[in-house]
C-alpha cells in the first residue's frame, strides 16, 4: 500500500512539473510584449571607482512600445534623454545633442538591451547578448551577457529584474568595474 501511494504521489508530482517549469525566456518575452508602456519614477545609483559614494539621480521615465523611451532626470541636475527609433536626443543646460544610433553599432546594441527587454523582443536581444533567466513569473531575473567583443569591452553584464510584465530594476556592470543600478517604480495611471 505504501509503495502504491508513493508511486501515485510521484506520478502527480511529475505531472505537475511541466506547469511549474513553463516559465522560460519565451514566456517572459511574451509577457513583456503585452505591456504597451507607461510612466514610472526612477532612482539611479552610479557606482564609480573614483568616488566614495554613489552618484544618485531621480526622475521620471515614459515608455511607449515598441521604440520610444523618455528619461527625465530631475535631480541632481535636470536632463532629458529621448530615444525614438534610432535617434537619441540629450538635452542638458539648454543644449541639445542628437545621435543617430544606426551609425553607432555598439551604442545601438546597448540601447537595444533596454528597448528589446521592455518590448519583449527576444530576437533583438539575442543579436548581441546571451540570455539567462532565473526565477518565476512573479519574480524574475534576466541576465544579458554580451556575445560581441566590442560590446563586451564596454559592458560585462546587464541584469534586468522584475515581476510579471513590469521591469523593476536594471543593473549595468561596465568592463571598467563601474556599475549603475536603475530602480523603477511604475506610476499608476488614474
Amino acid at each position: 500500500m505504501t509503495l502504491s501511494r508513493f508511486a501515485a504521489g510521484l506520478l502527480i508530482a511529475c505531472l505537475a512539473l511541466p506547469a511549474a517549469a513553463a516559465f522560460d525566456i519565451g514566456q517572459l518575452m511574451a509577457d513583456l510584449a503585452r505591456h504597451k508602456g507607461g510612466r514610472a519614477k526612477f532612482v539611479e545609483k552610479k557606482y564609480i571607482a573614483l568616488l566614495d559614494k554613489p552618484v544618485v539621480a531621480t526622475g521620471e521615465m515614459t515608455y511607449t512600445a515598441p521604440d520610444r523611451l523618455e528619461k527625465l532626470t530631475l535631480t541632481p541636475k535636470p536632463e532629458r534623454l529621448l530615444l525614438e527609433r534610432d535617434q537619441l536626443s540629450i538635452e542638458r543646460d539648454r543644449r541639445k545633442l542628437t545621435i543617430n544610433l544606426a551609425a553607432q553599432p555598439e551604442a545601438l546594441a546597448f540601447v537595444d538591451s533596454i528597448r528589446g527587454t521592455l518590448s519583449g523582443d527576444r530576437s533583438a536581444l539575442e543579436r548581441n547578448y546571451a540570455l539567462h533567466l532565473a526565477g518565476s513569473a512573479d519574480k524574475w531575473v534576466l541576465t544579458l551577457l554580451p556575445s560581441d567583443q566590442k560590446i563586451a569591452a564596454l559592458v560585462l553584464r546587464i541584469t534586468v529584474s522584475g515581476s510579471g510584465n513590469q521591469v523593476r530594476q536594471i543593473e549595468y556592470l561596465q568592463a571598467d568595474g563601474d556599475r549603475s543600478v536603475l530602480s523603477i517604480d511604475p506610476v499608476e495611471l488614474r
